[in-house]
């Protein structure tokens, strides 16, 4: 299994593993490895979230998202007191991780990073993030998704 996988299992909290078949072509066809993930496993888009890594003044922040929205990055800095934030280059994001782009997951990164999930992860029993691989997500409940990564909820989608 992933390390996202492992660090759930060790942090001794409740998930359900979900598999579906990843087209390495979607996103020629242009969808987002988090749509693809939400169409392949049936389910709203607003319940599937992303993670992503940005950098706020200098340093790497991960922020989890609804697939169906956009990551605000000024809400995103004023969430971390940073001045700033840029999207992170996708090869940082990759090293600093462990994972690749489309299966970066909030779980068992190769070193922790200040974490924030958007507030709307609060509407659900249950979402849905990366399990460290595409084609693999994990059905979590929010307040675990929360307190496994050490995460602020804040309001950083739009």
């Amino acid at each position: 299994m992933t390390p996202a996988v492992l660090a759930l299992r060790s942090a001794g909290v409740d998930f359900t593993v979900h598999e579906y078949a990843h087209d390495p072509r979607a996103q020629e066809k242009g969808q987002s490895f988090g749509l693809e993930a939400a169409a392949e496993l049936g389910l709203d888009p607003d319940r599937v979230y992303k993670t992503l890594l940005a950098s706020a003044d200098g340093r790497l922040v991960v922020a989890v998202v609804p697939v169906s929205g956009r990551l605000d990055l000024k809400a995103l800095a004023r969430a971390v007191g940073a001045a700033k934030a840029a999207m992170a280059d996708v090869r940082d994001a990759e090293r600093a991780t462990g994972y690749v782009a489309g299966g970066i997951s909030p779980f068992g990164q190769k070193r922790p990073h200040p974490t924030v999930v958007d507030e709307t992860v609060e509407l659900w029993e249950s979402v849905y993030v990366s399990g460290g691989r595409r084609g693999l997500d994990v059905e979590i409940a929010p307040a675990d998704l929360i307190e496994v990564t050490g995460a602020i909820v804040a309001d950083i989608s739009r």
